[in-house]
Protein backbone atom coordinates (compact mmCIF):
# COMPACT_ATOMS: atom_id res chain seq x y z
CA UNK A 1 0.00 0.00 0.00
CA UNK A 2 1.25 3.42 -0.82
CA UNK A 3 2.54 5.66 2.02
CA UNK A 4 2.98 9.02 0.77
CA UNK A 5 3.14 10.51 4.52
CA UNK A 6 5.20 7.74 6.03
CA UNK A 7 7.92 9.49 8.30
CA UNK A 8 5.23 12.29 8.59
CA UNK A 9 3.71 14.17 11.71
CA UNK A 10 0.18 15.69 11.20
CA UNK A 11 -2.72 17.36 13.22
CA UNK A 12 -6.14 17.92 12.80
CA UNK A 13 -8.42 19.84 15.31
CA UNK A 14 -12.29 18.78 15.84
CA UNK A 15 -10.75 15.29 15.18
CA UNK A 16 -12.88 13.32 17.44
CA UNK A 17 -15.86 12.99 14.34
CA UNK A 18 -16.93 13.93 11.17
CA UNK A 19 -14.17 15.62 8.90
CA UNK A 20 -12.32 15.48 11.46
CA UNK A 21 -11.80 12.13 11.78
CA UNK A 22 -12.24 10.88 8.50
CA UNK A 23 -9.27 13.30 7.84
CA UNK A 24 -7.26 11.78 10.69
CA UNK A 25 -7.88 8.13 9.28
CA UNK A 26 -6.66 9.25 5.70
CA UNK A 27 -3.74 10.92 7.13
CA UNK A 28 -3.46 7.74 9.17
CA UNK A 29 -3.77 5.14 6.73
CA UNK A 30 -1.07 7.34 4.57
CA UNK A 31 1.54 6.39 7.01
CA UNK A 32 1.49 9.69 8.89
CA UNK A 33 1.26 9.86 12.89
CA UNK A 34 -1.93 11.79 13.80
CA UNK A 35 -2.30 13.95 16.76
CA UNK A 36 -5.99 14.30 16.73
CA UNK A 37 -7.31 17.64 18.70
CA UNK A 38 -10.62 17.72 20.21
CA UNK A 39 -12.68 18.98 23.31
CA UNK A 40 -14.43 16.14 23.39
CA UNK A 41 -12.00 13.90 26.11
CA UNK A 42 -14.53 10.87 25.86
CA UNK A 43 -15.19 10.87 22.09
CA UNK A 44 -11.80 11.24 21.46
CA UNK A 45 -10.11 8.47 23.81
CA UNK A 46 -13.32 6.14 21.92
CA UNK A 47 -11.67 7.39 18.23
CA UNK A 48 -7.95 7.02 18.90
CA UNK A 49 -8.52 3.46 20.74
CA UNK A 50 -9.83 2.74 17.55
CA UNK A 51 -7.38 4.45 15.36
CA UNK A 52 -3.94 2.58 16.64
CA UNK A 53 -0.85 3.98 18.36
CA UNK A 54 -0.01 6.51 15.53
CA UNK A 55 -3.16 8.65 16.71
CA UNK A 56 -1.94 10.61 19.53
CA UNK A 57 -5.32 11.82 21.37
CA UNK A 58 -5.02 16.21 22.57
CA UNK A 59 -7.42 16.93 24.79
CA UNK A 60 -8.01 21.11 23.97
CA UNK A 61 -10.70 23.61 24.36
CA UNK A 62 -9.60 25.95 21.43
CA UNK A 63 -12.10 28.24 22.58
CA UNK A 64 -9.83 29.26 26.03
CA UNK A 65 -6.60 31.13 25.13
CA UNK A 66 -4.51 29.58 27.51
CA UNK A 67 -5.42 25.87 26.17
CA UNK A 68 -5.36 27.48 22.54
CA UNK A 69 -1.74 28.92 22.54
CA UNK A 70 -0.92 25.61 24.07
CA UNK A 71 -1.96 23.88 20.79
CA UNK A 72 1.88 23.69 19.27
CA UNK A 73 3.91 23.07 22.41
CA UNK A 74 1.82 20.22 22.86
CA UNK A 75 2.17 18.59 19.68
CA UNK A 76 5.59 19.53 19.66
CA UNK A 77 6.15 17.62 23.34
CA UNK A 78 4.25 14.19 21.67
CA UNK A 79 6.21 14.68 18.20
CA UNK A 80 8.75 16.65 18.05
CA UNK A 81 7.55 18.17 14.48
CA UNK A 82 4.57 19.04 12.62
CA UNK A 83 4.19 18.62 8.67
CA UNK A 84 0.57 18.30 8.20
CA UNK A 85 -2.02 20.92 9.70
CA UNK A 86 -5.67 20.48 9.44
CA UNK A 87 -7.20 23.20 11.26
CA UNK A 88 -11.03 21.87 10.85
CA UNK A 89 -12.69 22.47 14.00
CA UNK A 90 -15.89 24.51 14.10
CA UNK A 91 -19.23 25.25 14.88
CA UNK A 92 -22.46 25.82 12.75
CA UNK A 93 -25.14 28.50 13.41
CA UNK A 94 -28.01 29.30 11.07
CA UNK A 95 -31.38 30.55 10.57
CA UNK A 96 -32.22 34.75 10.84
CA UNK A 97 -29.44 37.17 12.42
CA UNK A 98 -32.22 38.36 14.20
CA UNK A 99 -33.11 35.20 15.73
CA UNK A 100 -29.35 34.63 16.81
CA UNK A 101 -27.91 35.27 20.41
CA UNK A 102 -24.71 37.53 20.63
CA UNK A 103 -23.24 35.13 22.83
CA UNK A 104 -23.53 32.58 19.89
CA UNK A 105 -22.10 34.51 17.23
CA UNK A 106 -19.21 35.64 19.32
CA UNK A 107 -18.71 31.62 19.93
CA UNK A 108 -19.10 30.70 16.58
CA UNK A 109 -17.01 33.17 14.70
CA UNK A 110 -14.16 33.14 17.63
CA UNK A 111 -13.96 28.89 16.40
CA UNK A 112 -14.65 29.69 13.25
CA UNK A 113 -12.36 32.66 12.34
CA UNK A 114 -10.25 33.63 15.62
CA UNK A 115 -8.57 30.59 17.10
CA UNK A 116 -8.12 29.41 12.77
CA UNK A 117 -6.02 32.49 12.61
CA UNK A 118 -4.04 31.71 15.92
CA UNK A 119 -3.54 28.05 15.34
CA UNK A 120 -2.04 28.61 12.20
CA UNK A 121 0.15 31.49 13.30
CA UNK A 122 1.66 28.93 15.92
CA UNK A 123 1.76 26.28 13.37
CA UNK A 124 3.36 28.71 10.48
CA UNK A 125 6.08 29.63 13.18
CA UNK A 126 7.35 26.13 13.41
CA UNK A 127 6.93 25.57 9.81
CA UNK A 128 8.70 28.45 8.39
CA UNK A 129 12.11 27.43 10.51
CA UNK A 130 11.93 23.95 8.60
CA UNK A 131 11.20 25.16 5.54
CA UNK A 132 8.23 23.07 4.77
CA UNK A 133 5.33 22.19 5.67
CA UNK A 134 1.40 22.25 4.27
CA UNK A 135 -1.65 24.02 5.97
CA UNK A 136 -5.57 23.08 5.00
CA UNK A 137 -8.22 24.78 6.32
CA UNK A 138 -11.67 23.48 6.52
CA UNK A 139 -13.94 26.24 4.68
CA UNK A 140 -17.60 25.32 3.20
CA UNK A 141 -19.77 25.78 0.26
CA UNK A 142 -21.01 28.91 2.05
CA UNK A 143 -17.93 30.70 1.23
CA UNK A 144 -18.64 30.36 -1.96
CA UNK A 145 -22.20 31.70 -2.10
CA UNK A 146 -24.42 34.08 0.23
CA UNK A 147 -26.27 31.52 1.91
CA UNK A 148 -29.59 33.38 2.86
CA UNK A 149 -30.34 30.78 5.57
CA UNK A 150 -26.78 31.34 7.46
CA UNK A 151 -25.84 34.35 6.99
CA UNK A 152 -23.15 34.48 10.22
CA UNK A 153 -21.92 31.10 9.23
CA UNK A 154 -21.53 31.81 5.74
CA UNK A 155 -19.73 35.15 6.99
CA UNK A 156 -17.16 33.16 9.06
CA UNK A 157 -16.24 30.94 6.14
CA UNK A 158 -15.93 34.19 3.84
CA UNK A 159 -13.35 35.50 6.08
CA UNK A 160 -11.46 32.03 6.07
CA UNK A 161 -11.24 31.94 2.41
CA UNK A 162 -9.93 35.50 2.29
CA UNK A 163 -7.20 34.20 5.22
CA UNK A 164 -6.12 31.33 3.29
CA UNK A 165 -5.16 33.28 -0.17
CA UNK A 166 -3.78 36.06 1.65
CA UNK A 167 -1.81 34.14 4.06
CA UNK A 168 -0.58 31.44 1.36
CA UNK A 169 1.05 34.42 -0.24
CA UNK A 170 2.99 35.50 2.75
CA UNK A 171 4.48 31.65 3.44
CA UNK A 172 4.87 30.46 -0.23
CA UNK A 173 8.48 31.62 0.23
CA UNK A 174 9.26 29.26 3.03
CA UNK A 175 7.73 26.25 1.03
CA UNK A 176 4.45 25.91 2.99
CA UNK A 177 1.70 24.87 1.12
CA UNK A 178 -1.94 27.00 2.32
CA UNK A 179 -5.20 25.45 1.08
CA UNK A 180 -8.76 25.03 1.50
CA UNK A 181 -10.99 22.68 1.19
CA UNK A 182 -15.18 24.02 1.02
CA UNK A 183 -17.64 21.19 1.21
CA UNK A 184 -21.32 21.29 0.43
CA UNK A 185 -23.86 19.80 3.13
CA UNK A 186 -22.08 16.77 4.98
CA UNK A 187 -23.21 14.19 6.93
CA UNK A 188 -22.03 15.29 10.77
CA UNK A 189 -23.38 16.75 13.69
CA UNK A 190 -22.87 20.26 12.17
CA UNK A 191 -25.97 18.90 10.40
CA UNK A 192 -28.33 18.87 13.30
CA UNK A 193 -28.18 22.54 13.76
CA UNK A 194 -29.31 22.98 10.35
CA UNK A 195 -33.02 24.84 9.49
CA UNK A 196 -35.19 21.59 9.58
CA UNK A 197 -36.08 22.25 6.59
CA UNK A 198 -33.01 22.61 4.46
CA UNK A 199 -32.06 19.17 6.28
CA UNK A 200 -35.40 17.31 5.06
CA UNK A 201 -35.02 18.18 1.81
CA UNK A 202 -31.15 17.75 1.27
CA UNK A 203 -32.35 14.32 2.78
CA UNK A 204 -35.17 13.66 0.61
CA UNK A 205 -32.73 14.40 -2.70
CA UNK A 206 -29.89 12.19 -1.59
CA UNK A 207 -27.53 15.12 -1.58
CA UNK A 208 -25.61 15.06 1.40
CA UNK A 209 -21.68 14.20 0.96
CA UNK A 210 -20.02 11.63 3.22
CA UNK A 211 -17.24 13.25 5.50
CA UNK A 212 -14.55 10.29 3.41
CA UNK A 213 -15.13 11.86 0.27
CA UNK A 214 -13.88 15.33 2.08
CA UNK A 215 -10.84 13.32 3.25
CA UNK A 216 -10.52 11.78 0.00
CA UNK A 217 -9.84 15.67 -1.39
CA UNK A 218 -7.57 16.23 1.72
CA UNK A 219 -4.84 13.73 0.70
CA UNK A 220 -5.11 14.65 -2.66
CA UNK A 221 -4.16 18.35 -2.21
CA UNK A 222 -1.45 17.03 0.00
CA UNK A 223 0.02 14.61 -2.58
CA UNK A 224 0.44 17.07 -5.43
CA UNK A 225 4.14 17.81 -6.13
CA UNK A 226 5.71 20.75 -4.31
CA UNK A 227 5.81 22.58 -6.72
CA UNK A 228 1.97 22.85 -7.21
CA UNK A 229 -0.74 23.94 -4.41
CA UNK A 230 -4.18 23.48 -4.36
CA UNK A 231 -5.56 27.00 -2.95
CA UNK A 232 -9.40 25.63 -3.31
CA UNK A 233 -11.34 22.73 -3.51
CA UNK A 234 -15.15 23.25 -3.83
CA UNK A 235 -17.25 20.08 -3.78
CA UNK A 236 -20.84 19.14 -2.97
CA UNK A 237 -23.27 16.22 -3.68
CA UNK A 238 -23.88 16.03 -7.30
CA UNK A 239 -27.69 16.26 -6.82
CA UNK A 240 -26.87 19.33 -4.58
CA UNK A 241 -29.12 22.41 -6.10
CA UNK A 242 -26.98 25.70 -5.22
Amino acid sequence: MSAPFQGQVAAVTGAAAGIGRASAEALLAGGATVVLIDRDEKALATTCAALGEAARPLVLDLLEPVQCAALMPEILARTGQLDIFHANAGLYLGGDLVDAEHDAIDRMLNLNVNVVMKNVRDVLLHMSEKKTGDVIVTSSLAAHFPTPWEPVYASSKWAIDCFVQTVRRQVFKHGIRVGSVSPGPVVTSLLSDWPAHKLAEAKAAGSLLEASDVAEVIVFMLTRPRGVTIRDVVLMPTQFDL
